[in-house]
């Protein structure tokens, strides 16, 4: 009898350790994405709202890495207005994507379209790929993204 109940408890043990939730890791923020696993320097990317270097948390997906690989040094981007609630522009490249319906709301960034990125000031819901988050009060993001009709960005990669 104690070797059965000895068998089952090991039998929950091993159960429980091998439980992988997979799911967390397209959503896990982080500022340091590595562009290569095998590499061991540290990469970031950086957002610049005009001149202002903007504090952005970044998602661990393959949307971003993919974004990343996409960058050599920097990328500038102009922005659209776009309904009131977002600022939204051509990559002028085709992301990997893992779109899925969400709703969105001020400092989103989300990729539209596999070649779309869009920023966000108000709120809307949509089918996207999310690739990050900016670190600011909502005040401030409206401030930077709502008051002219084109905002241009700049992605740069720091090592």
């Amino acid at each position: 009898m104690k070797r059965i109940i000895l068998i089952f408890v090991l039998l929950l043990l091993l159960v429980g350790c091998s439980y992988n939730n997979e799911d967390t890791e397209n959503t896990k923020p982080t500022n340091d994405i590595t562009n290569n696993e095998e590499e061991a320097e540290e990469v970031k990317m950086i957002l610049k709202i005009g001149s202002d270097v903007i504090d952005v948390i970044w998602y661990d997906n393959a949307s971003v890495k993919d974004l990343m690989n996409h960058i050599n040094n920097e990328l500038t981007i102009e922005l659209h207005e776009y309904g009131n609630f977002e600022q939204t522009g051509l990559l002028g490249f085709t992301l990997v994507s893992n779109d899925e319906r969400m709703n969105v709301g001020p400092g989103d960034i989300v990729l539209y379209n596999s070649n779309q990125i869009c920023l966000y000031y108000g709120n809307n819901s949509w089918s996207f790929t999310k690739l990050g988050r900016i670190n600011l009060s909502e005040n401030k993001i409206k401030e930077l993204l709502s008051t002219s009709d084109k905002v241009t960005i700049t992605l740069e990669i720091k090592k």
